[in-house]
């Protein structure tokens, strides 16, 4: 049992060398997954279902997050060398819409409901009051409330069950929450043991969210209380983390040495770790097929694993 290699994908060559990638999302009803090629301002498409390299999205300067909302067909992409995020569809890439926000958008979480999309803002340190979150009405293509954050931003996520944003805060360790009621303040904050959280997803059937932190540590906390409920260790620091609700495994990528750890959320135990390649820090999950695409720096490559 575990993940076992499938095959590789070319994807273009970087146009600037070194050259990296960033988030991935998968959108069910095409069955492709899309990947913030950020070196190359584009968002790369693969088809999940042959493995096969379809297409790149190009003008999305610095693209470093990427986010599905099948319930809309509408795909987002933070553009953190514009400051800007995109919005389009499947069926009309061509017609991409881009909405001004803060400064370096990076993580995205979706309210579907409301068409609330926020967008968590790097920030530059030299620029006080930069770290922010930016709300954004994708029905209006406008910005509707930009709220302060309390340090570096990292990823966020929604969740459905709770009506909530959950948004990772690299210093100091928190995770600030925004009620989708209340869509422009921070409503509270959850204090992470641990230093620079950074990957988040969650489990909705039990509400756990996991929090992979710099610390080389994975932090699981409940979503409503922020009682925090298990600390393991991670092998490498860690970027982007994918939880299988399917086999109840959660993935998690560093890119330093280049690896993956798999665990079993069930148990809460390390299962195994897959080696990569050397800055591999970002990772692509297909829920349907229960595959994990590593993105390769180096050789400008996606790995695909097959979990079972």
């Amino acid at each position: 049992m575990g993940l076992h290699l499938l095959s590789l994908i070319d994807l273009p060559e970087h146009l600037v060398a070194p050259g990296g990638f960033d988030h991935a999302a998968y959108h069910p009803t095409m069955g492709w997954l899309y990947v913030a090629h950020t070196i190359n301002n584009t968002l790369d498409v693969i088809d999940c279902q042959t493995d096969a390299y379809l297409h790149s999205i190009p003008d999305l300067t610095g693209v470093a997050g990427a986010l599905v909302s099948p319930e809309r067909d509408q795909i987002f992409t933070s553009n953190r060398g514009e400051n800007t995020i995109g919005i389009f569809s499947s069926s009309t890439e061509d017609e991409l819409v881009k909405v001004p926000v803060g400064i370096r958008p990076n993580g995205l979480s979706f309210d579907p409901t409301r068409g609330h999309l926020l967008a968590a803002n790097v920030g530059d340190p030299s620029i006080p009051g930069s770290f922010t979150l930016s709300m954004v009405d994708v029905t209006s293509r406008k910005m509707v409330a930009s709220i302060p954050a309390p340090g570096r931003t990292r990823w966020a996520v929604y969740d459905l069950q709770t009506d909530a944003f959950y948004v990772n805060i690299a210093d100091p360790a928190q995770i600030v929450v925004v009620d989708g009621n209340q869509a422009d303040r921070v409503a509270r904050v959850i204090n992470i043991p641990a230093f620079g959280p950074h990957g988040l997803d969650l489990d909705l059937k039990t509400g756990r969210l996991f929090c992979a932190c710099d610390a080389k540590k994975l932090v699981t906390l409940d979503a409503r209380s922020g009682q925090i409920l298990s600390e393991l260790p991670l092998s490498g620091s860690p970027d982007v983390i994918f939880f299988n609700p399917t086999l109840h495994h959660l993935y998690a990528a560093s890119g330093e040495p280049g690896l993956i750890d798999v665990f079993d959320t069930d148990e809460m135990r390390l299962m195994e770790t897959v080696q990569t390649e050397k800055g591999a820090h970002t990772i692509g999950f297909d829920p349907d097929r229960n595959k994990v695409y590593t993105f390769l720096p180096q050789t400008h490559r996606a790995s695909v694993y097959e979990d079972s």
